[in-house]
């Protein structure tokens, strides 16, 4: 039963790392796919998180949970900040920049990352505001008792909306420019929304592990009915936690956790006859995948043409070798891939 539950869930995973890929295709479409992937793809990988979350009894030292996630999470995190930020800078000097406050305005940007950290560092933001969400609710499920976690959740879901009507609204443009008016440090306020996703995945874990029938076909209904109305011009439904575009307290529940139960509901049914081995292989590079595929873009668009089939595939490959090749030649790069059993360079 554990083997088929880790199947199912790699292959989630691995799905779900083509969606990030996808989601950061640069060209046009003529249909909205990309629009939708927003809807659901990053607050599935904050109920997957949340689902194999275990909460720590009061005898439990939290320290070392928190430098276990230190290291599964942050450590790839300035491992590729460097090697990125490195080659990016040997680029820039290669093309004659030696234009002194470029590279510091650029440092600085890179120190307070997360939604003003743009272009090739696109994804980092995810990884803090992981990070800290893991704190978090790790303090939450220690200290509180479940009704004042709920309630406290709840207010997180009302100050995260707050902020975004305040950006979308008030300060409105689009929002990139709009959330990057609000000042913070590795968009650690998202995780007042990303801890509300999280904590479906771990309350709900006993609906998650085994999506029933009933909650596949009423979630199906949600689904269609949203993309409809949605075609038809009914509602203008859009989901950007990372900048902060996240203003309608129905929906921003309904319609990401309903494409969720479809996506976890059909794999696991689909997993039990199919092996999908590929998706799983996809997900055990999938660190690599996040952090290196808009990079991978950036580097060979200017020598190849290709559209988003040639965007995804170039965008999974290359990072994959990269990771094959980081952990091969690379001495301690298990360690820096997020694989707190490799050997250390220090000990920690």
């Amino acid at each position: 039963m554990a083997n088929k539950r880790l199947t199912w869930v790699d292959v989630t995973k691995g799905f779900l790392m083509i969606l990030v890929v996808i989601g950061h295709y640069p060209g046009e479409l003529d249909f909205p796919f990309i629009t939708y992937i927003y809807w659901f793809h990053m607050p599935a990988f904050f109920l997957l998180s949340g689902l194999f979350f275990k909460e720590l009894k009061e005898d439990q030292d939290t320290k070392v949970s928190i430098k276990k996630r230190f290291l599964q999470l942050m450590v790839p995190y300035f491992f590729f900040l460097l090697a990125i930020t490195t080659v990016r800078y040997g680029m820039e000097l290669a093309g004659g920049n030696f234009d002194l406050s470029w590279y510091l305005q650029d440092v600085w940007k890179l120190v307070i990352a997360g939604r003003f950290a743009r272009g090739a560092y696109g994804v980092f933001w995810f990884v803090t505001t992981l990070f800290f969400t893991y704190l978090l609710f790790i303090m939450m499920t220690k200290y509180l008792n479940r009704v004042k976690q709920i309630g406290l959740l709840i207010v997180f879901y009302i100050v995260a909306h707050l902020e975004s009507i305040f950006a979308m609204q008030y300060i409105s443009g689009a929002p990139d420019k709009a959330s990057q008016t609000i000042p913070m440090l590795w968009n650690l306020d998202v995780a007042l929304m990303a801890i509300v996703y999280f904590s479906f995945g771990y309350y709900a874990k006993s609906i998650w592990m085994n999506i029933t029938r009933p909650w596949l076909i009423g979630a199906l209904i949600v689904a269609i009915t949203a993309i409809i109305t949605d075609k038809l011009g009914f509602i203008d439904y859009h989901l950007s936690m990372k900048f902060l575009r996240y203003d309608h307290l129905l929906l921003d529940l309904v319609i990401p956790i309903s494409f969720i139960i479809i996506i976890l509901g059909l794999f696991q049914r689909i997993t039990t006859i199919l092996s999908l081995d590929w998706l799983a292989k996809i997900e055990k590079h999938s660190i690599t995948i996040m952090y290196l595929h808009i990079f991978t873009d950036i580097i060979l668009n200017d020598f190849f043409q290709y559209g988003i089939i040639g965007f995804t595939t170039l965008g999974l490959l290359v990072p994959i070798i990269a990771s094959i090749a980081i952990q091969k030649m690379i001495p301690y790069g298990k360690f820096f891939l997020g694989d707190i059993r490799a050997k250390k360079p220090i000990q920690i």
